[in-house]
């Protein structure tokens, strides 16, 4: 039997799934100009497969086009490969369609840019359930579920490495079957290819091996959470970290401070971008060592905006190398370019209105009542989808980051994920996610 060669290009979509069309590699020139056909309307395919609304109706045509900095080719010992290439949408002269999620983070990028010269550095930290091996009591984070991987994380970061990045972390993680994998930061827009990247090698490691890695933010209502954290610093031309400064509050750089402000201030409303499942919200509830205050924390992993720890740097410069913030209100039922997008405009919007951080409170954020937290400037995360898009819509900036077109097409997108579900009690809804991320 013959067989043509094929390669695949795909977006990671508002799904936070790769969707797109495989061509002859023998067209490949051809097909770095004008890519493959694309419709409006494939941006709103949901979660779970259909089109349930949709604002561009069955006309027009666009271009999904191969990114060459984005390509993959990892090839595995059963003669089978991963090759394909995260891309673009464009419209048919060529143009960066509005609602395309890469570019989405590209313009975020640019305002960035624009607002202060800076750039972002970033990797995401990612979290999920494989299903080849066996639940047992007292496996958390223990020697025992490494070694019953059996080969799985030493394949899966050799797979990571010959994608193009740099693998950092694999471990055992707190819930049943549960890991998590770390990669090197990346800038730009490479940090958020080498997410989808790494969840990519994940599904495809799995699957050579007859099982899943299952990236749905909560498989039972009341279990463990896999959360996708966002780790991120600003960078200057040089590519030297602007974000902190030893001698502020919380080591932040004056716009450090500023960006964690602008993040802080919209975060209701980015929960919308970056938990944008009807299950994330099962998954931010408390005492989960889940975020549910938009608070910042110093080494504290139940803050929404973590302060991370600088571990016995050589220097000062490698302790401005290494100091970062985390973003902890994230999982992967978003598009890691919108989520990315989304932290920086907001960010951006805090250097450009010059944004301060409140002061300390001087009583531990855990101890303190409701009332002493909004009184310290902290509020309350949303408790469902449905409350963190309409604080999205409410959310003027929003529709500059956006674009009046895209915001609407994402609310609609969004809302009528919500409505698929109607009528499904909490466990069946976990259900339908996991059987899709």
């Amino acid at each position: 039997m013959q067989r043509e060669d094929l390669i695949f290009v795909g977006i990671c979509d508002l799904a936070g799934l790769v969707r797109g069309k495989a061509f002859p590699a023998r067209e490949s020139a051809s097909r770095m100009r004008r890519g493959v056909g694309f419709t409006h309307s494939n941006i709103m395919m949901s979660a779970f497969g259909p089109i349930y609304a949709t604002p561009f109706g069955t006309e027009g045509d666009l271009m999904l086009v191969p990114d060459e900095s984005a390509k993959v080719q990892v090839p595995f010992d059963d003669g089978s490969s991963e090759r394909f290439f995260l891309g673009d949408l464009r419209t048919t002269d060529g143009a960066y369609w509005e609602c395309c999620p890469r570019h989405f983070l590209r313009r975020a990028l640019d305002a960035l840019q624009e607002a202060a010269g800076l750039n972002i550095r970033a990797a995401f930290e990612q979290e999920f359930v494989y299903t080849g091996v066996e639940d047992r009591p007292g496996a958390t984070y223990a020697l025992d579920l490494f070694r019953r991987q059996r080969g799985f994380g030493e394949a899966l970061m050799a797979a990571i490495r010959q994608a193009g990045a740099s693998p950092d972390s694999f471990l055992p993680e707190y819930g049943p079957r549960q890991f998590e994998v770390t990669v090197a930061p990346a800038t730009g827009i490479r940090a958020a290819d080498e997410a989808v990247i790494v969840r990519e090698m994940a599904r495809a490691v799995a699957f050579r091996l007859g099982h899943r890695a299952i990236f749905a933010p909560m498989l039972t209502p009341q279990g463990i959470g896999n959360g996708t954290h966002i780790h991120f610093s600003l960078t200057d031309a040089s590519g030297a970290q602007a974000t902190h400064d030893p001698a502020r509050p919380y080591g932040l750089s004056s716009v450090g401070e500023s960006f964690a402000a602008g993040v802080l201030h919209h975060m209701p409303a980015l929960a919308a971008i970056t938990a944008p499942s009807v299950a994330s919200y099962f998954r931010l509830t408390p005492n989960r060592w889940a975020p549910t205050w938009t608070n910042l924390g110093e080494h504290d992993r139940g803050a929404s905006l973590r302060v991370c720890p600088v571990f016995a740097p050589e220097s000062a410069e490698d302790a401005a190398a290494q100091f970062n913030l985390e973003y902890r209100v994230c999982d992967a039922a978003a598009s890691p370019y919108m989520a990315l997008g989304a932290l920086v405009f907001a960010g951006t919007d805090g250097i450009r209105r010059g944004f301060e951080l409140p002061p300390r409170p001087g009583k531990n954020f855990w101890e303190m009542s409701e009332p002493e937290r909004e009184a310290v400037g902290a509020r309350m995360l949303p408790r469902s989808l449905g409350e963190a898009l309409g604080l999205l819509s409410a959310t003027p900036q929003a529709k500059e980051w956006f674009g009046d077109r895209f915001l609407d097409a994402y609310l609609m997108f969004k809302r009528s994920e919500i409505a698929a579900l109607d009528g499904l009690d909490d466990a069946a809804i976990c259900t339908r996610y996991a059987e899709v991320y």
